[in-house]
């Protein structure tokens, strides 16, 4: 080939790789950002909703075998979030059931066809009544132990991408179908088969928090970005198993914690994480300033390997941990820089109305590059 021809096959070989790459990207989703709503009607267009993807009413419930909205004022909560679409036409509303202690009825209903059925029907009824655009399932847990005395069994396996295939089967391509992932070990290994949902749902959200939690008798951080010598559980660590699994990156949404976990660190031992405790409370992102202020005597620290902050109160024997600022902005980071479909939180209540840990996610998103749904 000559000189001139080179250079020109050169110059044709450069277009098409960059019209390729600009047809792939006209095909891509934005980086979501997903708001979980559990609070009064008053309050929800208070937030920066702008700057959602997603907004996830919290909870509905099972009422028999349908999903049941509890009252006259979750109803008007939905409709209070449905009219910020007219807003924020990016914005999509979905649907919710369960949450920790909400789905004791889940195994059993979900256990015969029927109830898959009439549960999936039930949600496109109420879907077209108040022109919400899909559904995340907050199971928890399929298959695994979770709140005290809910019933769980081993064809809950099988059943949830049963449940999945019919709710994507009665209501089309275009609904939106997600669920809450436990982001620990034991759920990812036993509760889901997860080459069997993929072609069923649009996302699914990591619950990468309360990795230490209100039954844990040992200290840690609930939310940690990364694995530590003394605790495997963590964000990363959910991630890479889940790719391992073959997910696509670009499904899985990491979740940041708008609110902490105080433990109360047993007599005898040092006040430090990775120490026999018991849960004290939880307490909101807005009032991190006050709650474990240097005025209320807590120290604040950053474990660096975790990439994680926590604060200790010596005197009272406290342990805090919980998502900050620099927290959530390197999890934001870590979503962009492994292609992943975004993050998400719990929740907006515990959130300040403007310049909270939603505008820390805002700011450090990436560009609309993501493939897929």
């Amino acid at each position: 080939m000559k000189p001139l021809n080179i250079i020109a096959y050169a110059y044709s070989l450069v277009f098409c790789v960059t019209a390729s790459a600009a047809k792939a990207q006209s095909h891509r989703s934005p980086f979501r950002i997903i708001g979980y709503y559990c609070g009064p009607t008053s309050t929800v267009d208070s937030f920066e909703t702008e700057k959602l993807t997603h907004l996830i009413f919290c909870f509905c419930n099972l009422k028999q075998n349908q999903l049941h909205i509890n009252n006259a004022t979750d109803t008007a909560t939905l409709k209070k979030m449905v009219a910020l679409k007219k807003q924020h036409p990016q914005l999509k509303v979905m649907l919710s059931l369960g949450g920790w202690g909400g789905c004791e009825t889940c195994s059993d209903v979900f256990n015969t066809r029927q109830g898959r059925e009439e549960f999936a029907a039930s949600v496109k009824e109420i879907t077209a009544y108040f022109h919400t655009d899909g559904i995340d399932l907050d199971w928890e847990y399929p298959a695994i132990k979770g709140f005290p005395g809910h019933r769980f069994r081993p064809a809950d396996k099988k059943n949830f991408t049963l449940l999945l295939k019919e709710l994507r089967r009665i209501n089309g391509e275009a609904f939106e179908i997600s669920f809450a992932a436990g982001g620990f070990s034991a759920y990812i290994f036993s509760a889901v088969e997860w080459s069997s949902i993929l072609p069923y749902v649009n996302f699914i959200n990591i619950m990468s928090y309360d990795l230490v939690h209100g039954f844990s008798t040992k200290s840690g951080h609930h939310t940690p970005l990364y694995s530590t010598k003394q605790q495997l559980e963590s964000t990363d660590h959910a991630v890479q198993m889940l790719l391992d699994k073959n997910v696509p990156a670009e499904k899985l949404v990491i979740g940041a914690a708008f609110y902490g976990r105080l433990f109360q660190i047993s007599a005898g031992h040092k006040t430090a994480l990775y120490a026999p405790c018991k849960f004290s409370h939880a307490f909101s992102a807005k009032n991190f300033t006050d709650t474990i202020s240097a005025k209320n005597g807590f120290t604040i620290y950053w474990d660096d390997e975790a990439k994680a902050p926590y604060a200790i109160n010596e005197k009272r024997k406290l342990l805090a941990t919980y998502d900050d600022e620099r927290s959530v902005a390197l999890k934001t980071k870590y979503a962009v820089n492994n292609n992943l479909g975004g993050v998400m939180f719990w929740q907006m209540i515990d959130d300040k109305f403007h310049d909270g840990l939603l505008d820390v996610i805002y700011k450090n998103k990436s560009l609309p590059v993501r493939i897929g749904n």
